[in-house]
């Protein structure tokens, strides 16, 4: 019979993966750095595959440890949820998530489902606002964690999702080749509104912000009903968006990156339950499907949410 794969070696591949150094991953599993370096010859052993490959000083997945790594996220998940159903000491308590509505709308669902899967007896409060606001929320000790934009010169935050950034216009309804640029972003402080004013800039591009808003809902139905162009991560694009790229006059953007953040103190338990899930549905969101014959559905805006066992309410 073929031997199983070892549990502890798989948490210990994933460490190595998410903190991107075997140094690291030690100290994340409590063991030696020989001792990781052991467990890694180990596995590719098993496999009979080598999962890493030297890359200057540091080490990458090799295409075979690209594949074993949604096996593993998926082991391990599920052994977790098994020992979660007999556990007498399951997690118990409120755990305060921020996230922007577009993060909200893309990732949450399988977040929630997962973690209330595995910790039915743990409350979530998720606060939906953006970033800058959630920052303060952090700050002020309002909330336990915050899913935010990346943005080194305005907050800190540990970075678990990096994608392209894209200029967006309604599938359905054509611009004015001979006018400004009709922009809908965010605030000033925005990252996104920031990196498509310098892009526009840069390129010599006139533009005109005709619609200003913290909300991705309000943004994309400026977008949707065709009154101006936004920008948007691959994974929140919706239906009946179209993207525009150097051919239709608009210059790359930067790829932009999400990054969580954690209030000090946290119980660690529930710190490590909830980043955990985050970190493996993130890495499971594949890049959001956009038929340009498909209209999208209003969202809500400014929503906090209380859930308990797969149970929701809403209060505005």
């Amino acid at each position: 019979m073929t031997a199983p794969l070892d549990i502890d070696q798989l948490h210990t591949f994933l460490a190595i993966v998410d903190t991107g150094s075997f140094t690291k991953a030690a100290d994340r599993v409590f063991k030696t750095q020989s001792a990781v370096s052991m467990q890694m010859r180990r596995l590719e052993e098993r496999i009979g595959k080598q999962l890493f490959a030297k890359d200057g000083r540091g080490n990458r997945l090799t295409a075979d440890g690209e594949k074993l790594l949604n096996y593993a996220r998926r082991i391990i998940r599920l052994n977790n949820e098994a020992i979660a159903a007999f556990d007498d000491n399951r997690l118990e308590g409120t755990l305060r998530i921020g996230t922007p509505d577009d993060y909200a709308d893309r990732y949450m669902p399988e977040i929630i489902g997962r973690f209330a899967k595995t910790h039915p007896n743990v409350e979530l409060y998720i606060v939906c606002e953006n970033s800058s606001s959630l920052a303060e929320r952090m700050a002020r000790g309002e909330l336990d964690i915050a899913l935010v934009t990346h943005n080194p010169r305005a907050r800190i935050s540990d970075v678990v999702r990096t994608e392209p950034l894209c200029w967006v216009a309604s599938a359905n309804h054509p611009l004015r080749e001979d006018a400004p640029v009709p922009l809908a972003v965010g605030r000033r402080d925005c990252l996104w509104r920031q990196l498509a004013c310098s892009a526009l800039d840069a390129d010599g591009r006139e533009y005109q912000v005709l619609f200003t808003s913290w909300s991705s809902t309000v943004v994309a139905a400026a977008v949707l009903a065709g009154m101006a162009v936004s920008v948007l991560p691959e994974s929140a694009l919706r239906p009946g968006m179209k993207v525009l790229t150097s051919g239709d006059g608009f210059p790359p953007l930067p790829p932009v990156q999400i990054g969580l953040m954690k209030r000090p103190g946290l119980s660690p338990s529930l710190m490590n339950a909830i980043t955990d899930h985050i970190a493996a549905c993130l890495d499971n969101i594949s890049p959001a499907v956009v038929p340009d014959d498909l209209d999208s559905e209003p969202k809500g805006i400014g929503r906090s949410l209380k859930i308990r066992a797969g149970q929701m309410a809403t209060s505005w």
